[in-house]
């Protein structure tokens, strides 16, 4: 099963100006329209983080789908004492080492380890801050052929960069169809020539 990689998180204030736009309500739509529109055909791999985890969580749980086979949730040891208690509910979390005393080294360590997975297809940005701008920036030095679709509607960094770099038009700025939004781009997405007997780090 191919994976999508998903980048979000709700801004907060004190992290840039991305609050400013942000819609958490529209973040939380998005989010779970993303899971259940791919659920049941990609694998979603994200970086644990303390705003989006919990909703994920959620969103499996109504759906009833297996975590194992569904979803794969990053987290860097360095943010041990942080972790959100639905962290200990994914069985299949893959853990990376805490740089010592070195918050930004331990995240790059993590979103290094992530992805270069060799199953992303694609990556989906949602709300997010300069962490949302960090990934996309490795994801696509990874995957330079993979799709990219920030949701500009949400608000945050997501929207910047739709704004900056997708050439998005206005239509899909304001666009908070997100189910139509997530089926277009993934329906047309290119394939990834992946060599054969290649497996997914770890999945």
């Amino acid at each position: 099963m191919d994976a999508i990689f998903l980048s979000a998180s709700v801004p907060v204030v004190g992290r840039g100006n991305y609050h400013e736009t942000a819609n958490p309500f529209l973040i939380q739509c998005a989010v779970r329209e993303l899971v259940i529109s791919v659920i049941r055909t990609h694998r979603i791999v994200w970086g644990g983080h303390p705003s989006i985890t919990p909703m994920i969580w959620s969103i499996c749980e109504d759906l009833d789908v297996n975590y194992a086979d569904s979803v794969v949730l990053y987290q860097s040891h360095f943010f041990k004492d942080r972790f959100p208690e639905e962290n200990a509910r994914f069985g299949n979390t893959v853990f990376t080492d805490a740089v010592p005393d070195d918050r930004d080294a331990s995240l790059s360590l993590m979103r290094q380890t992530m992805l270069s997975r060799e199953d992303l297809v694609g990556a989906v940005l949602i709300g997010g801050m300069d962490g949302v701008e960090a990934e996309l920036a490795l994801f696509q030095q990874h995957h330079p052929n993979a799709f990219v679709l920030p949701v500009a509607a949400a608000g945050g960094a997501a929207r910047e960069i739709a704004l900056r770099v997708a050439g998005a038009h206005q239509v899909d700025i304001d666009d908070v169809d997100f189910a139509s939004l997530f089926h277009r781009a993934i329906d047309r997405k290119p394939p990834v020539n992946r060599p054969r007997g290649t497996r997914p780090r770890g999945a």
